[in-house]
């Protein structure tokens, strides 16, 4: 059976996060899977990465064609050119545990859908906090978010089973949004709560930075309104699950910079993740 997994990689200006993002795929225990970098910037990251003594047979260089096109359109590039019957996403500031793949894999012999836990990280790698981390278990849409309260790019998907593409329209979010199109073939997700993804908060970046409240706030209300009208194909119970974590998260936004101002360098996670433990569904 293939168990290769293919690995997009958008890369925008990402010539001081890439080196540590590859070799962490490099050095994953599951040796069998394809890195597709996916250049939005018109840069050479071949050469980036063979000048810091990094090549291998498994990684692709491909190019958008365009510069900035956003990391939606990238990915999107990149999922196309896959070969591999399992996809997952890393992000070139982001890096994977040694384990992810290994331990992905084998949870995707049983399900459709497969996240990690996560360890946040600042931009030197210092840890800054667990998100999802606990007991593995079976999650519906509806239950995801109250567990995975962070970003969606650790997922992995069977590609024969369900797949999807990434919506350029959306201004944030793009990752839960892309994983709802997943759920659409598949009713729920095993969730591995081993930290198994290295997340790092840049102090600038699409979820981090200048601007990210109103973005924020305009992809939930989208995903909501989405939701309302039955575009993801959801059961009921999921709809309102997702609906209560995205009212709730919309609230935290409202609130989080007084919150900032009282306590400088308050992560919105540790912000968030007391207003959904009032509410979680289980």
């Amino acid at each position: 059976m293939d168990r290769t997994v293919s690995i997009v990689m958008p890369a925008f200006r990402a010539q001081d996060g890439i080196v540590g993002a590859a070799r962490s795929v490099l050095g994953q225990t599951h040796a069998d899977f394809e890195l597709v970098i996916v250049s939005d910037d018109g840069v050479d990251y071949e050469a980036v990465l063979g000048a810091r003594g990094i090549a291998d047979e498994r990684i692709r260089h491909v190019s958008s064609g365009n510069v900035g096109s956003g990391a939606s359109r990238a990915r999107n590039f990149g999922l196309a050119a896959m070969t591999g019957r399992y996809g997952a996403v890393l992000d070139a500031d982001d890096r994977m545990k040694p384990e992810k793949l290994a331990m992905g894999v084998a949870a995707l012999e049983a399900h459709a859908i497969v996240t990690t836990a996560l360890d946040v990280v600042d931009a030197e790698g210092r840890h800054l906090r667990f998100v999802g981390a606990g007991p593995d278990r079976a999650l519906r849409p509806g239950t995801h978010k109250f567990t995975s309260l962070s970003m969606d790019s650790m997922v992995l998907w069977d590609r024969e089973a369900t797949d999807a593409r990434y919506d350029p329209e959306m201004p944030n979010l793009n990752d839960l949004d892309f994983l709802l199109r997943l759920y659409r073939a598949a009713p729920a997700s095993y969730h591995l709560g081993t930290p198994l993804h290295e997340y790092v908060k840049l102090p600038v970046s699409l979820s981090n930075g200048p601007g990210v409240e109103a973005r924020m706030i305009a992809a939930k209300t989208t995903l909501r309104r989405r939701l309302a009208e039955g575009y993801y194909g959801l059961p009921a119970e999921d709809v309102e699950g997702l609906d209560r974590f995205l009212a709730i998260s919309l609230e935290a936004e409202k609130r989080f910079a007084a919150a900032l101002a009282e306590r400088p360098g308050l992560l919105f996670e540790d912000h968030l993740e007391p207003m959904l433990a009032a509410s979680s569904p289980a």
